[in-house]
């Protein structure tokens, strides 16, 4: 048998031979057959020459140590945040249970070669990556890709193009079309990039890690200054000292044209390449409050619809990725304030596994699993629980395909009166006015956030990976949470104050409801506004309003989905076109999909407002550049909800 090569690195190149004796069985109840050899810093030669750094686990025999000689089916694993601190996690669980793993450093991250500009040599590096893993011995010419996050992404770059040896996915909340809900969204841009930008990404930069000097300086970035102080300026920036972040960071937080090579590129853009794209079993598997979640389901939807392989849709009640610092999402059985039960957890690890063994091992472990299955959020008793969160329950579910059959898709009316009805508004003049000050933005709660972090200040000043070595601060909160100013987020100075106290926040919501009212699937809201401004921004977001009750006093204003709309890019236009002052236009926003319960004695509440700061940008009402204006203009703006301009919801109601 070929021994693979090893690249001379300063850390840890070396061979692993790790001894589990048969029968071993871990804490996630699956049992390990094989010893583990591990190949680490193989060098992995992509068409350019440039050398990408992959750790290769193996199976072994647990008596000599030695790899075994029988090819196994491999799984690849992408990775920009260090593929040796996936070593236990990914690389040595699988192979003690019969695979083949490979564990690689994005382009120009960590130990691989080449310059990291985000995305846009995923689809051509994994293409390569899987077939030159699937011509080494140890593989039986099977692959399966595995990751999260940055790791879906990867994923579903690499499908795009149809690497012959891909045999099967399982793509854990990734994206779908950056520029639509991801980089951008609805022509606001997410700030989570700039975030990560200046935190997961570019503090392990290959410049930063070899620059003792930038690493301190990167260290010391309180992101929620960068944040408060406005838009950073090119050649102005922490970035600044590495450039090419710097770059990638503006051409995406300026680039808004869907007609730019940008947003057309695969490793940026999978909608385009569908048809194109590998067909081969796939599991889409996202949460209800992670960042991704719109982009799961709009892949499985579209995918399951145009593949003959097998597509499965698994949505859970948690938040963005599973290491989630300190326990993964999977492990949660909470959300930020909300409690769920024991019932929400699930084995991430063993659910990838089944899978796997099902599609590459030709076993049954996968057979009874449903097409969707989704975790129902909304039956628990509001009470409070451990660490003061409040218990939201819920069950798991399943279906044959989503959007789930038999919904009805039901329309909420706003009304002049702040109720939110099923009957449209009777009146022919009716609308609501409120001062939009961009300065004072409606500050982000909770919700569909992820990497919105700056690092606890301490004396020593250099970076740290893993980063649960190092204290991260989450600027706005991930998950449910009631929508009250927090002490900790960047309205501090308002704390405890509800969001529906805001002169700029309109709140319609139903009558308490008589009947528990189910909702699951794709949500729409169609705002009908108007400026005094040549662009401005309308939001949109659902809330399950928690009657007042002995542990919640004030009840809990419960976040579910929200959304955003540029004026200038509303309608999806792809290209700008600016907002005529005075003219009421339409405004359609997608908040991100969900599942819950809304119980008895609960309202449905719509609020609508035109800032989410930091989870968006804000618009500065100018008309100025797309991102960078330093000119700052306070937007007069109305919503309409008459009998001409009825804004509205519209829910994927259940029967229950």
């Amino acid at each position: 048998m070929i021994e693979l090569a090893l690249m001379t690195a300063p850390q840890s190149a070396i061979v692993h031979n790790l001894f589990y004796p048969i029968g071993y069985s871990n804490d996630m109840g699956s049992t390990a057959e094989y010893a583990v050899h591990a190949d680490l810093n193989v060098s992995v030669e992509m068409r350019d020459g440039s050398q990408l750094a992959t750790d290769i686990y193996r199976p072994a025999d647990p008596e000599t140590q030695q790899p075994i000689d029988d090819p196994k089916p491999a799984l690849l694993d992408r990775t920009p945040y260090n593929k040796r601190g996936r070593m236990e996690r990914h690389g040595e669980w699988y192979a003690k249970r019969g695979y083949v793993v490979a564990i690689q450093d994005c382009r120009g991250r960590f130990e691989s070669d080449g310059e990291f500009y985000i995305f846009t040599n995923e689809a051509e590096d994994g293409y390569d990556t899987v077939e030159w893993l699937a011509d080494q011995p140890c593989c039986d010419g099977q692959v399966g890709t595995i990751g999260t996050s940055y790791g879906a992404w990867v994923q579903s770059a690499l499908a795009t193009q149809d690497p012959p040896h891909l045999e099967a996915m399982f793509v854990n909340q990734g994206a779908a079309n950056g520029r639509e809900a991801t980089f951008r969204h609805n022509g606001a841009f997410e700030l989570r990039w700039l975030c990560w930008a200046l935190t997961l990404g570019g503090g392990f930069a290959t410049r930063a890690l070899e620059d003792e000097a930038i690493q301190q300086r990167l260290a010391n970035v309180d992101v929620r200054e960068v944040l408060e102080d406005g838009p950073i300026q090119p050649g102005q920036s922490p970035l600044r000292h590495i450039p090419n972040y710097e770059e990638w960071v503006f051409d995406i937080m300026t680039t808004g044209s869907a007609e730019d090579e940008l947003w057309q590129s695969p490793g940026l853009n999978f909608e385009v390449y569908y048809d194109r794209s590998a067909d081969v079993p796939t599991v889409y598997s996202g949460a209800w409050y992670d960042s991704y979640t719109k982009a799961t389901c709009d892949n499985f939807e579209a995918l399951a619809e145009r593949k003959d392989s097998d597509h499965y849709l698994l949505m859970g009640p948690w938040t963005h990725g599973w290491n989630t610092y300190p326990l993964p999402s999977w492990n949660k059985s909470y959300s930020g304030e909300i409690e769920f039960g024991k019932q929400a957890l699930r084995d991430y690890q063993q659910t990838r596994l089944d899978f796997f063994d099902h599609y590459l091992k030709d076993e049954t472990t996968w057979s009874d699993q449903p097409t969707v299955e989704y975790f129902r959020m909304g039956t628990g008793d509001s009470m409070s629980v451990t660490d003061g969160r409040l218990f939201h329950g819920g069950s798991w579910e399943s279906a044959s395909e989503w959007p789930l059959p038999d919904t009805d898709f039901t329309t909420y009316y706003a009304h002049e009166n702040g109720t939110l009805r099923q009957d449209p508004p009777p009146n022919e003049n009716s609308h609501t006015t409120y001062e939009f000050d961009p300065q004072d933005p409606v500050p982000t709660l909770g919700g569909n956030a992820s990497s919105y972090i700056t690092y606890e200040p301490r004396e020593e000043n250099l970076l740290e990976y893993p980063l649960s070595e190092r204290k991260l601060i989450d600027i706005t909160g991930r998950g449910g949470y009631d929508q009250r100013t927090k002490e900790d987020t960047l309205a501090a100075d308002r704390a405890d104050i509800p969001l529906e106290e805001r002169d700029d926040v309109l709140v319609f919501r139903t009558p308490p409801l008589e009947d528990p009212v189910s909702i699951a699937g794709p949500i729409s809201v169609t705002v009908y506004g108007e400026t005094d401004a040549p662009d401005t921004d309308f939001t949109a977001k659902l809330i399950d309003e928690h009657p007042p009750s002995r542990d919640f006093e004030d009840g809990f204003a419960l976040n579910l989905s929200d959304s955003i709309c540029r004026g200038r890019y509303r309608g999806y236009r792809e290209t700008p076109d600016f907002v005529e002052p005075g003219a009421v236009c339409e405004y359609e926003m997608e908040p991100y999909p969900t599942a819950n319960v809304f119980g008895a004695g609960h309202r449905i509440r719509l609020d609508i407002s035109s800032s989410n700061f930091p989870r968006y940008d804000v618009n500065h009402n100018t008309g100025g550049p797309l991102y960078g204006d330093r000119e700052y203009n306070v937007a007069t703006n109305t919503i309409h909800h008459s009998e001409q301009f009825p804004t509205r919801i519209e829910l994927p109601i259940q029967s229950l």
